[in-house]
C-alpha cells in the first residue's frame, strides 16, 4: 500500500508546506538523509500558541505535535516527490513550549511519534528528543524536527 493511500484510509490528509519564516529551507537532502527542519503547531491552519501545564492541555499539545508530524509529511513529499521514498524515521526531536514544572513532554511528543508508526510501520520506529522549553518561535506550543532516510529517486 503507497503511504498516501495509507494516509487516508487513516483519515489524515496532509496540508499545504509551510514557507519557511526565516533563513533557512524546509528539507535538506544529504547522504541518503533528508534533514527536516523544526515544524510548528498549526492545527486547522491556525498556530496552536500556549504553554503547555499553563493555559494548554495535555490532548491539546499531543494533537499539536501530530500536526507538526502530519507538517514534516507534508515538507517530505514536496522535497522528494513520494513519501514512498522514505526509508524510515530515524530521529524525532520535539521541543514543548513548557511551564517550569510540566514534565509531560514524552506525552506530547507521542502525538509525532505515534503518527509516524501509523503511517510507516516498523520503518516510523525512531530515536527521539523531547525537552520542555520556554518559548518557541510565534509562541507555538510544540515544535518538531525529523531526521529520515531517504530512497534514491
Amino acid at each position: 500500500m503507497s503511504i498516501e493511500a495509507k494516509l487516508a484510509e487513516l483519515g489524515l490528509s496532509l496540508p499545504e508546506p509551510a514557507a519557511p519564516v526565516a533563513a533557512y529551507v524546509p528539507v535538506v537532502i544529504a547522504g541518503g538523509l533528508a534533514h527536516v527542519s523544526g515544524q510548528v503547531s498549526i492545527v486547522d491552519g491556525k498556530l496552536l500558541k500556549g504553554r503547555l501545564g499553563e493555559d494548554l492541555s495535555l490532548e491539546q499539545g499531543v494533537h499539536g505535535a501530530q500536526a507538526c508530524g502530519l507538517m514534516i509529511l507534508a515538507q517530505l513529499k514536496a522535497a522528494l516527490g513520494s513519501l514512498d521514498r522514505v526509508e524510515r524515521i530515524v530521529k524525532l526531536g520535539a521541543f514543548v513550549n513548557s511551564a517550569a514544572d510540566f514534565t509531560d513532554q514524552p506525552k506530547v511528543a507521542n502525538g509525532a511519534s505515534e503518527l509516524m508508526v501509523a503511517v510507516f510501520g516498523e520503518a516510523g520506529k525512531h530515536a527521539r528528543s523531547a525537552v520542555g522549553v520556554p518559548s518557541l518561535p510565534l509562541g507555538v506550543a510544540v515544535e518538531v524536527d525529523a531526521i529520515v532516510a531517504v530512497r534514491p529517486a
